[in-house]
This record gives C-alpha cells, structure tokens and sequence, in this order.
C-alpha cells in the first residue's frame, strides 16, 4: 500500500506540474522519495525472504505491476474527468439562458 500510494503521489505531483498547477518542491522530492524506498524495501525484503526464486519473482512482478494499475486507474480518472468538465465548457453545450 506504501508503494501505491507513493506511486500515484508521484504521478499526481508530475501531472499538476505539467499542467502548470502549483507543487512545492518538497512534497514532488518525499513523492519520488517515498516511491523509491517502497522499491528498495521490496527489494530487501524479498532478497532475505525465505522463497524460491520464482516465489521471489512473482511478489517483485506483483508489486511492480500493482504500482502500474495504480498509476493507470489515476490517469484514467483525471482525463475522464478532465474531459466530461471539457464537454460541459463547449459552445454548444450552455444550459444557462
């Protein structure tokens, strides 16, 4: 959960900067921070885990492919989002009279 949390934190913060919204250069380093340490735990506690290698690389495969879901489904929403207020905002769509 620390992972996927990290990882959209991560994909939000690039986002909002990309689309000039205002982030503060302390919570975009802890979000990069944050991503990499959950990667480093894994890798740790994976390394001294008492697995098969197989076992080991289905947990690393998991997570990895977890942490792309979250980022996907946070994407996915935002322009979903973004594009029905677009749809909302277009000339022939006033409702106000």
């Amino acid at each position: 959960m620390f992972g996927l949390f990290s990882a959209i934190s991560v994909q939000k913060a690039v986002r909002d900067q990309l689309e000039g919204i205002p982030v503060t250069n302390l919570y975009y380093g802890i979000a990069w921070f944050t991503t990499l340490l959950s990667i480093l735990l894994l890798t740790i506690g994976l390394w001294n885990a008492d697995l098969t290698k197989s076992e080991k690389g289905f947990y690393a495969m998991a997570f990895t492919l977890s942490i792309f879901a979250a980022i996907a489904v946070q994407k996915n929403t935002r322009d979903v989002k973004a594009s029905q207020q677009d749809g909302n905002n277009s000339p022939g769509n006033n409702t106000e009279k």
